[in-house]
């Protein structure tokens, strides 16, 4: 099994768990260049909100789009977004990722916008 296999195979045990609570989730996916952020509605079958470092409204005030302060800029903008659509509390789905670095930051920005999870 290799190391997308494993991660996948995470993410695919805590998407059954947040199937189970009925919530909005969250979700992150995290590249070698970019970050992405979707809030899915509680069925799974639309996107709610969404914000990444490819948005340029995102990377106007960051330098660089694969560290830290990149991804809190995703978290704000997705949590702020979120709001607008009516959603305040999500289940955070890490997407097998581990909770740190790039991950951890865009979390941390989102609950700091609002979002509450």
């Amino acid at each position: 099994m290799n190391k997308n296999e494993s991660r996948l195979r995470r993410a695919k045990a805590t998407r059954s768990r947040i199937r189970q609570l009925a919530v909005p989730r969250l979700s992150v996916h995290r590249s070698g260049q970019h970050i992405y952020a979707q809030v899915f509605d509680a069925s799974g079958a639309r996107v709610l909100a969404a914000a990444s470092t490819l948005q340029k409204s995102v990377a106007e005030g960051i330098t660089g789009t694969r560290n830290i302060a990149a991804a809190a800029a995703v978290g704000k903008t997705v949590a702020e977004r979120a709001l607008a659509a009516g959603v305040k509390a999500v289940a955070f789905d890490r997407s097998g990722y581990r909770y740190h670095g790039r991950v951890k930051a865009l979390a941390d920005a989102a609950r700091e916008a609002g979002l509450e999870f």
